[in-house]
């Protein structure tokens, strides 16, 4: 079953505020298997009739929920769209503020429980994992790699895959600090740490995908 979003024209009304916040709390409760769409409507204070005239299904439901949750992440990479890069400098300086969104955003407490949901569950309920990726990972990595081939057209970065560039990026800005944190592990989250974190990885990235240097 594929997980489309099915979100309808009262988007926006104080019922379907209701019921995702009574699907999340649900979902992070009991996990996404035992939460029943009947459960959630009694839950939310709503009819099964109003639940499913929001949403067509309980994947769509949980779709809905990752990408409001993902509103943040979007938010990060918009900025590349209001500040076209113009020069190495900036290229380096957008790169880097948007890691440290993207960190915020990766080491959030509700996005390590909608993750932790997602990765115990998706073998029984491919359609969790399909919505997951769809709203989460894959629009960003879109986003991004478009970004990344402009800036490879502008002469900014050297020719190459964007869609690879972009995954190396990515990898490289979650790295072993958000494995912990899913883990329940320790993680230094102080701003500091952050920002040296987010510095070493545009400066890999940089090396791998800046232009080369005009011969002597």
């Amino acid at each position: 079953m594929s997980a489309s979003v099915e979100v309808r024209p009262d988007s926006e009304s104080p019922k379907r505020h209701a019921i995702l916040d009574a699907a999340a709390e649900l979902f992070l409760a009991h996990g996404y298997g035992a939460a029943s769409m009947d459960a959630i409507a009694k839950a939310a204070g709503v009819s099964k009739a109003t639940l499913y005239a929001h949403f067509a299904s309980k994947d769509a439901l949980f779709a809905t929920i990752i990408s409001d949750g993902c509103h943040a992440k979007m938010e990060a990479i918009e900025l590349l769209a209001l500040h076209p890069a113009e020069s190495a400098e900036a290229l380096r300086g957008l790169l880097a503020t948007v890691g440290r969104r993207m960190m915020g955003f990766l080491l959030r407490p509700d996005t390590l429980a909608i993750y932790r949901i997602v990765v115990s569950e998706a073998a029984r309920f491919p359609e969790l994992g399909e919505a997951f990726h769809r709203n989460g990972p894959k629009s960003f990595l879109r986003f991004f790699s478009d970004w990344i081939e402009e800036q490879m057209r502008a002469g900014l970065l050297r020719e190459a895959d964007p869609e690879v560039a972009a995954e190396q990026y990515a990898s490289m800005l979650r790295g072993s600090k958000f494995m912990r944190a899913t883990l329940g592990l320790p993680v230094d989250v102080d701003e500091a740490a952050i920002g040296r974190h987010v510095d070493a990885v545009v400066d890999t990235f940089l090396r791998a995908y800046g232009p080369p240097c005009p011969a002597a």
